[in-house]
């Protein structure tokens, strides 16, 4: 048979390509997939939201699962949901019930502005800031522009979260924070004012007390950090969140002076129902906020979702049971207040304590802020309008010292690595430097924004309200 040339090309090409795999099977063999005793490992470490067994130093193979896990990517995210409706529109709500008919679209305008506004510093070098590897008192520039942040987890804070998850749900915290402050300054602060003051904080304050708390090597993160200088612990922001934004409100309010007509003329709430139904959205938000501080929807975050519960429907009856005791009436803004309360109260706990805990903390947070708000007040006669300081500060201050007092690793068993420490003494040092903080960057980001701008409104759109002159709108038409 004859062979032409072209089938003669054909056959040494096949020939040579066979040749060619056989050799290749010889010098370099196919990868090992993962044993069984691997894979079991690594599902064994997603259950307990630990890092893969083979992903460690000496395993001979990579994981078959090198990216997230979806159980805890979804309840991330569910959990990030959740935070930002605590802001849109929990707060927004609660805040916009608060004040006078002709000031509820200012509160909802600067909650929105707020959220866009640190959105953008969060994406530019914020989340870097705080959760990239740095110094212990600020994070480096890794993450600028949220570079390299994409579907892997980053292994400093969960083997099993995407990092762009994780960024999302640190986003809707640092929205909160500052959005926390407009209470104290309600009616009366600029818009452009609160705009700037709220980015140059963000720097000044937020994210270095973030990094130092929460940061893998921040200076106060006593938990992850075996080099912190002070072994505090904070689960879900009582330092954070609560203590920065309660007393920045108070210097804030202090710079800006009293309301017109403070202490002469009724400042009622315009709309009780907004409070309450802001209230209502603020709690179940929460869970977001508190349970979803576990990284993971595991036994951690289930103790934080019972602690979250209990302490705030304790607090809530406490504050509304005084107001019966002591005035004969219970209001329903002594409950929206006990609740709120309870909330920031068990906040940096609700992961270390147990149900007595929970109860206890629930009662003193009913007690303590109710006293701050009506008796510290008036004794000092600052306008803290929306009572930011009196239950996000001195509540934000009370729950991070009795985390330290009722924490056990008996509910977490993380705490076993500060094991032989005097808890509450570490409190008290990241209290006192949350306060220093807080305070001296508020005093001079608000002396020089007055300088610049000013902080407060002319007085005669105070009096006709923010509404139709900062935003040339009305939140209710009546004729």
């Amino acid at each position: 048979m004859k062979i032409d040339n072209l089938t003669r090309a054909f056959i040494s090409v096949a020939f040579l390509s066979v040749a060619t795999v056989s050799s290749a099977q010889t010098t370099s063999p196919a990868p090992t997939a993962p044993s069984l005793e691997q894979r079991v490992a690594d599902l064994e470490a997603y259950l307990n939201n630990s890092a893969r067994g083979a992903d460690a130093a000496n395993a001979a193979v990579a994981s078959n699962v090198p990216g997230p896990g979806p159980g805890h990517n979804a309840w991330m995210m569910t959990a990030s949901a959740l935070v930002l409706f605590m802001t849109l529109p929990g707060l927004a709500l609660f805040y916009g019930g608060l004040v006078r008919a002709k000031n509820v679209l200012s509160v909802l305008a600067q909650c929105l502005g707020i959220a866009g506004l640190v959105t953008i510093l969060w994406w530019a070098a914020g989340y870097s800031l705080v959760f990239s590897r740095g110094s212990a008192f600020l994070g480096g520039l890794k993450f600028v522009f949220l570079h390299g942040v994409d579907a892997r987890p980053n292994g400093d804070y969960s083997y099993w979260v995407s990092q762009n998850v994780f960024a999302m749900y640190q986003l809707m915290f640092a929205i909160i924070t500052p959005a926390l402050i407009i209470g104290a300054v309600a009616e009366r602060m600029k818009f452009a004012a609160v705009l700037v003051f709220v980015a140059v904080w963000m720097f000044a304050v937020y994210f270095p007390i973030a990094h130092m708390v929460w940061g893998i090597d921040g200076w106060m993160n006593g938990l992850w950090n075996p080099a912190a200088k002070i072994t505090a612990i904070d689960f879900a922001g009582g330092t954070v969140v609560h203590m920065s934004s309660g007393w920045s409100a108070l210097v804030l309010c202090i710079l800006l002076g009293h309301r017109l007509g403070f202490r002469k003329e009724v400042m009622a709430p315009h709309s009780m129902v907004l409070c309450m139904v802001g209230t209502g959205l603020l709690w179940v938000g929460w869970y977001g906020f508190n349970a979803g501080s576990a990284l993971a929807p595991d036994g951690i975050a289930a103790n934080a979702f019972m602690t979250t519960t209990l302490a705030t429907a304790v607090a809530s009856f406490a504050w509304a049971m005084l107001e019966y005791a002591l005035r004969g009436k219970p209001s329903v803004l002594g409950f929206c207040s006990g609740a709120l309360g309870g909330l920031v109260v068990i906040t940096p706990a609700c992961g270390y304590v147990d149900p007595t805990g929970a109860v206890i903390i629930g009662v003193a947070a009913g007690i303590v802020p109710f006293f701050a708000c009506t008796k510290l007040k008036s004794w000092f006669q600052y306008d803290d309008a929306l009572d930011t300081f009196g239950i996000h500060a001195v509540g934000g201050t009370l729950g991070a010292f009795l985390t330290g007092v009722f924490a056990t690793a008996n509910v977490n068993a993380n705490l076993t690595k500060l094991a032989g420490r005097a808890l509450w003494f570490e409190q008290l040092k990241a209290i006192a430097i949350t306060i220093v903080f807080a305070v001296v960057g508020s005093a001079v980001i608000g002396a020089i924004v007055r300088g610049a701008i000013g902080l407060r409104i002319a007085p005669e759109v105070e009096r006709q309200g923010l509404d139709i002159n900062e935003h040339g709108e009305e939140g209710y038409i009546t004729s």
